[in-house]
């Protein structure tokens, strides 16, 4: 439930601090993180991150005929890279387009890969189903982050692994959604994606369930023809970005488009006019006791 409807249902604030207390619409919020990453083209950019999933493959040691499973997928980095190896691989997402394109891409690359539409907190696989469970900047995105961590926990067997790319709150992404939400403000009670892409968060997620945590701080660097060419990227393609702008004016769509470009500036290390952005995230190996 957002601010606004509180306010629109209601004009005693008794009951709407009550509502608030309760804390936010986790249903709601789902719903709506479901019809933002299903707008634009993710796989525009998404095809981009692809060494993200083969680096995560590598610290995993991801080995020939291990069951893995990919979790809010997108268009199925990891998922490539782990049927690379020849892993038994599982992908989902709760996005269908972005599996379609996926199970294009395997195709194209003559992979064996199921895929299946699942939701990353309420995973349709028995407990132990899986000896890898695996996410790239997908997982970080639930509306429910302790509930998703512990159903990650739950289909990965004991001395199994789970392993994650999560963009950390300091690096360019995990600033640019800071400087989105200075024009427009997530929804009240929300958690930050970005708290994926802390240690303290994810000792705190999975620590119970943990034999070991191994958590490294990476780079992935985006190139782009200019930074004119990343927001027209960026605005007709990826989902947070786009439904940004969408819900701006024209004057309110400039000022993004501006701070978001200031951002670019101060990250950008091309100095030829194009653009080249390293951009940190967090690559986590989870052991599962």
């Amino acid at each position: 439930m957002t601010m606004t409807s509180i306010g629109s249902e209601t004009k005693n604030p008794a009951i709407a601090a009550v509502a608030m207390a309760a804390g936010p619409d986790l249903a709601a919020l789902k719903a709506k993180q479901q019809a933002t990453w299903s707008s634009g083209d993710y796989a525009v950019v998404g095809t981009t991150l692809q060494i993200v999933g083969e680096s995560l493959a590598e610290a995993m040691d991801l080995r020939s005929g291990q069951s893995v499973l990919d979790v809010a997928a997108g268009n199925g980095n990891a998922t490539l890279a782990a049927a690379r190896r020849w892993c038994d691989v599982t992908s989902t997402d709760y996005v269908d387009a972005l599996l379609a394109l996926g199970g294009k891409r395997a195709e194209a690359e003559g992979l064996a890969v199921t895929f299946r539409h699942a939701d990353a907190e309420n995973l349709p696989f028995a407990d132990a189903s899986f000896d890898a469970v695996i996410s790239t900047f997908g997982v970080m995105f639930t509306a429910d982050h302790d509930r998703a961590a512990a159903e990650l926990a739950r289909v990965c067997r004991p001395g199994g692994r789970i392993g994650m790319a999560n963009w950390t709150p300091d690096g360019f992404i995990g600033q640019m959604f800071k400087t989105i939400g200075k024009h427009v403000a997530p929804p009240p009670g929300a958690k930050s994606p970005a708290l994926w892409g802390t240690r303290a968060r994810i000792d705190e997620m999975f620590g119970g369930a943990a034999r070991a945590i191994a958590a490294e701080p990476r780079q992935f660097v985006f190139r782009y023809r200019s930074t004119e060419h990343f927001l027209d990227i960026f605005r007709r393609f990826y989902g947070p970005t786009l439904k940004a702008f969408g819900a701006l004016d024209e004057a309110g769509q400039k000022a993004l488009a501006q701070d978001i470009a200031e951002l670019i500036e101060r990250f950008n290390r091309a100095g030829d006019g194009t653009l080249v952005v390293p951009s940190d995230y967090l690559e986590i190996v989870v052991t599962r006791r």
